[in-house]
């Protein structure tokens, strides 16, 4: 450990969140982390870890002991009977997609970035797009928990059940995740699909386009009528990834590069933005590739944005949309950012998003360095009043008394958490608001 000055502070990936502890630890193994608990709470100190900082909200900032765990990483087994795979807690997700792909493995779905460490995005809900497959979260078999005791529980269906079931998506507030076992198959190869499509047909059709695909999403660019649309299935091969000069064309130069400096014109300019973003919304043209799962689902993101994202129960997403379209038509809001929306399936987990209803996601954005709260103000009062659900990890106003409307067994986690961290060694100000004190 070493005592940090005044000058030394954390800040999230987005620029929202900046804390200052009063040291950092960064433990290489169980036994060092369970260590960096013990000492916090007999010092009174609260601990939180914290990834990569990919959440907008502030999670994982703390006042007290930062723990970093860049040293706890790498894969401690893999059970090829069971196939499942068990991975220390700080390991990215890219690492990890990387490493199974080698060993013929994949997770069955994943989110469209993998930056995250595995802990940070289990914890917070993170999820992809899927009718029959859930967030990362679901795919949890068994997890390692360090508790504010300092003692390190297994948890699973069997073994302690109870605190599995929160835990799976558990926001820091149950104790440390040290490791997670995953469920894994046979690598598969996907087709991507890529078309665009008018706002009119996407939301028509949308109930026949998530049946009719195992992963579906589309982005809608305010102030234009037009989608872009993204299909992925299971394929039988061959692989036929994007071309190399294709790829960088779509991925890098107009996803990344050219929407960079697009942004930053509208930033600069609002009055731009609406010719910008019907020149953006043609600007991607329809493609169809197949690879492996991580390179289909995954794509890079070197924009810097701040997002919003709420969970509404799936058949009042297209309403939902409609109202969000007709709001920022009929207001000065200038948006740059396409909206984005997935689907899930319900799933057992306590305070998941997906928890017991089958889900659809509107996620809304805006280039850093933008004025948002207008535009994010305006999209909560509209999912809000739909029972939405707002992602852990992505900015938004709700305390625990929504929370406890909207999450059936709200109750049963803040329980647990009274049982396992009565004294909030793992507390801070954001979990004192979503959760209650």
């Amino acid at each position: 450990m070493r005592s940090r000055s005044e000058k030394d502070t954390w800040r999230n990936w987005a620029g929202t969140v900046t804390a200052r502890p009063v040291r950092e630890a960064r433990p290489a193994s169980v036994r060092e982390l369970v260590d960096t608990v013990r000492s916090a709470a007999r010092e009174g100190l609260r601990v939180k870890t914290v990834g990569t900082g990919h959440s907008f909200t502030s999670i994982a900032a703390t006042d007290g002991v930062l723990v970093r765990p860049d040293l706890l990483t790498g894969i401690r087994r893999i059970d090829r009977r069971e196939m499942t795979v068990t991975v220390e807690s700080g390991t990215p997700l890219k690492r990890l997609n990387v490493a199974l792909a080698r060993e013929g493995l994949s997770l069955t779905n994943m989110g469209d970035i993998m930056e995250q460490t595995v802990a940070g995005a289990v914890s917070t809900g993170t999820h992809g797009t899927g009718r029959d497959s859930a967030s990362i979260a679901a795919q949890v078999r068994e997890l390692e928990l360090v508790t504010a005791d300092g003692r390190v529980l297994t948890c699973s269906e069997k073994e302690n059940p109870e605190v599995f079931a929160a835990a799976r998506t558990g926001l820091g507030a149950l104790g440390i995740v040290s490791a997670l076992t995953f469920a894994v198959e046979p690598v598969f190869l996907l087709t991507a699909r890529e078309e665009p499509m008018s706002f009119d047909r996407v939301t028509s059709e949308f109930d026949a386009l998530h049946a009719e695909n195992e992963h579906f999403e589309f982005y809608w660019f305010p102030h234009t009528g037009n989608c872009n649309t993204k299909r992925n299935n299971r394929s039988a091969g061959p692989p036929a990834p994007p071309g190399r000069v294709s790829g960088w064309l779509e991925d890098e130069f107009l996803s990344n590069g050219l929407f960079q400096v697009v942004n930053s014109l509208g930033r600069a300019v609002p009055a731009t933005v609406p010719a910008i973003a019907r020149v953006s919304s043609r600007a991607l043209s329809a493609r169809t590739y197949t690879d492996v799962p991580y390179k289909v689902f995954t794509s890079p993101r070197r924009v810097r944005f701040v997002e919003m994202e709420y969970a509404l129960p799936r058949e009042t997403a297209v309403d939902a949309l409609r109202e969000l379209k007709a709001m920022i038509d009929r207001s000065p809001l200038r948006v740059s950012f396409p909206v984005e929306v997935r689907t899930a399936p319900a799933d057992d987990i306590t305070l998941s998003t997906a928890s017991g209803r089958d889900t659809a996601y509107i996620a809304v954005h805006m280039y850093k360095g933008t004025p948002y709260r207008s535009y994010f103000t305006a999209t909560e009062r509209i999912m809000t009043a739909h029972g939405g659900r707002p992602h852990w990890g992505k900015l938004h106003t709700r305390d625990a008394a929504y929370f406890a409307e909207v999450y059936p067994r709200f109750g049963e986690f803040t329980a647990l958490r009274d049982r396992l961290d009565p004294d909030r060694v793992f507390g801070n100000d954001y979990l004192r608001r979503v959760l209650g004190a």
